[in-house]
């Protein structure tokens, strides 16, 4: 069977070229489906992916699940929880993601969010637009504290290194011990979890969407967090249960948290995290394509992969 490629990728005139001199003599078709602020447009025609043997980009499952040509998916997202279900995908297709593409964009937003709460920004914010001036005391120190990293994978050890870089202690928790890598000075399995939450100045979860990770956080969970210490969410919002935060927030447990995700999405408007003073919410804004440099990753990690594919060789970041 020859191949059919549908790039649905948002591209320069110049990545194209490169796509199009990667696969000489196979037919391409460039559907672009992700506008510059990482928004996802319907298929226009779902005719455009009848024949495709490669897809890249990521298109709904009921496009793709009936496909008897489809070989490989690979997706712009670093999750990929959609594809991996029962009947996503027709039997034997290959499945890889854009994972290392979006590391930095989220790590900085959540580092962002972090020294924003150590230095009580936040609370001078709101501050300035009561028209208030006085001095809100005593603020966190980084180099002195216990970073806990839960998921140390692209997002949480790119998150690591920063707070490494201030010196602070990093420790990363995953499912299974690795030696540490560049920013992490110890790393453990996640079934460490209950002793090193007491013990962290900072939580920083960056965690995939699985079975075990849901309500991980749970009311008992926070509770057990060091009292005056900072909660972080970069990954899935159903890994904290809301309750429990809102609970804990209002006892005057934490110093403060952060969530980029939360459960469910969008914050319902009659949510209490509302009106937690010390809670920072951004709707899901830390990663898609809000820096330059996430789509060009997302663009560097499908060409290198089509170039492998058409090789024979080894897909990186392969899911299934």
């Amino acid at each position: 069977m020859s191949e059919c490629i549908l790039n649905a990728l948002p591209l320069t005139d110049g990545e194209r070229a490169q796509f199009l001199a990667a696969a000489p003599g196979v037919e391409q078709r460039f559907v672009p489906l992700m506008d510059d602020g990482g928004l996802v447009a319907p298929l226009p025609d779902p005719a455009a992916a009848e024949g495709a043997t490669v897809v890249l980009g990521c298109l709904p499952p009921a496009v793709l699940s009936a496909s008897p040509t489809l070989k490989w998916l690979q997706t712009w997202s670093a999750g990929v929880d959609v594809y991996l279900k029962p009947g996503a995908l027709p039997d034997g297709v290959m499945l890889t993601s854009a994972v290392g593409a979006y590391g930095p964009s989220v790590a900085e937003h959540m580092f962002a969010a972090m020294l924003t709460l150590m230095k009580r920004l936040h609370r001078y914010r709101d501050d300035q637009l009561a028209h208030r001036w006085g001095d809100l005391g005593q603020v966190k120190d980084l180099p002195s504290s216990v970073v806990l990293v839960v998921g140390a994978g692209d997002i949480g050890t790119s998150f690591a290194r920063m707070c490494h870089a201030l010196g602070a202690r990093t420790v990363g928790l995953k499912r299974t011990v690795c030696p540490p890598p560049d920013g992490l000075d110890e790393v453990h399995t996640l079934d460490e979890l209950d002793a090193w939450l007491p013990r962290a100045e900072v939580v920083a979860l960056a965690l995939p969407q699985a079975p075990e990770t849901v309500h991980i956080m749970d009311r008992r969970r926070l509770f057990l967090m060091k009292k005056g210490s900072i909660l972080l969410n970069g990954g899935r919002g159903s890994a904290i249960d809301p309750e429990g935060l809102n609970e804990v927030l209002s006892a005057g447990r934490l110093w403060g948290a952060a969530l980029d995700v939360t459960e469910p999405e969008p914050l319902p408007a009659d949510s209490p995290l509302w009106d937690q003073p010390d809670l920072l919410l951004t709707p899901h804004v830390a990663g898609g394509l809000h820096m330059e440099g996430t789509r060009e990753q997302i663009v560097a990690i499908a060409l290198e992969n089509l170039k492998r594919y058409l090789a024979g060789e080894p897909l990186k970041n392969r899911m299934k």
